[in-house]
């Protein structure tokens, strides 16, 4: 029996896959990292995870074992409870079990499973072809600073009277034409701020403008109150699949008369249309719901995770 590889592949778009009365197989979202210590640089992934503590049938992994060995439910859930059987008889054992691609599970000195996420795989698909990689370490030369002495050259002392009236004047032009320029910059700011202040001013009577325009024309138009409810969340609880959509308007009508909020959720690859009870925004919230159902209306109920339209 290949539990392992069903697991596998069902951690590609769940972030919870529960083995009845063994436990649960976790994952959550972490962010590319880089090792300072080997420079090495790691893609975003899915870090795997075990609980022992979650351990109720959510009907995920024997539906898809169901639909793989083209089984009854009912056949995929009596395989998973023998396998499990195997399992823990092994662990008791003192063996290890290696799940491939997944993790290495065995029992530790307080008789818990540990459980240690294997790395051979990345179960997020959005980082699919990403590898890690290794660069090179980037060497920077450091020039160290060295105090330029410069040779002063000394002024030579003027012979002759003659030559201080000519700098004289260069300074007196140069600080004129100094002060000019200051002028005309300034007065060339002033220009485009005045110019700036008077566009904003005719665009926002414009604006105004239109803005009554649009409120007489508003005013014209009858009211009209509309109340929508829109279900939102990834998480739904599975109550059937149809092949005829005439049985799933029914289905629908009839669990809402329980009083859930069933609705449609698409088609699955099978062409079956699906129904669920109601969708949730949090994974707990649909867990606790879910075993509520499966308790005191269907027990074959199952959670599915999928993004809808």
């Amino acid at each position: 029996m290949q539990l392992e590889t069903y697991i596998s592949d069902l951690l590609y778009r769940y972030e919870c896959v529960t083995v009845p009365k063994f436990g649960a197989f976790l994952t959550h979202r972490v962010t590319a990292t880089i090792d300072d210590s080997n420079n090495t640089f790691y893609p975003p992934k899915k870090v795997v995870s075990f609980n022992e503590q979650i351990q109720n049938n959510d009907g995920l992994l024997a539906h898809y074992m169901a639909d793989v060995e083209k089984i009854p439910f009912e056949v995929a859930i009596q395989k998973i409870e023998s396998h499990v059987k195997t399992l823990k008889a092994s662990l008791m054992q003192g063996n290890t079990i290696t799940f491939p691609n997944i993790g290495v599970l065995e029992y530790n000195n307080e008789g818990k499973i540990q459980f240690e996420p294997s790395n051979h795989l990345n179960y997020l698909t959005d980082a699919f072809g990403l590898s890690q990689f290794v660069s090179p370490t980037i060497a920077r030369e450091v020039y160290n600073e060295e105090e330029v002495v410069e040779n002063v050259i000394p002024i030579a002392k003027r012979e002759t009277n003659t030559s201080w009236p000519y700098l004289k004047y260069a300074a007196v032009g140069l600080i004129a034409l100094t002060i000019g320029g200051f002028a005309a910059s300034n007065y060339y700011i002033n220009q485009i701020e005045s110019h700036n202040q008077m566009a904003q001013e005719e665009a926002s009577q414009q604006l105004d403008a239109k803005i009554q325009q649009a409120t007489f024309n508003l005013n014209s138009l009858p009211a009209i109150t509309l109340k929508v409810t829109k279900q939102s969340g990834k998480y739904h609880i599975v109550a059937g699949a149809f092949r005829v959509e005439e049985n799933v308007d029914k289905e629908i009508e009839q669990l809402r008369d329980l009083g859930f909020t069933a609705r449609k959720i698409g088609v699955n690859k099978y062409g079956l249309h699906e129904v669920a009870y109601a969708s949730y925004e949090d994974r707990i919230e649909a867990l606790n719901a879910l075993k509520n159902i499966q308790k005191t209306h269907n027990p074959d109920a199952w959670l599915l995770v999928k993004e809808l339209d």
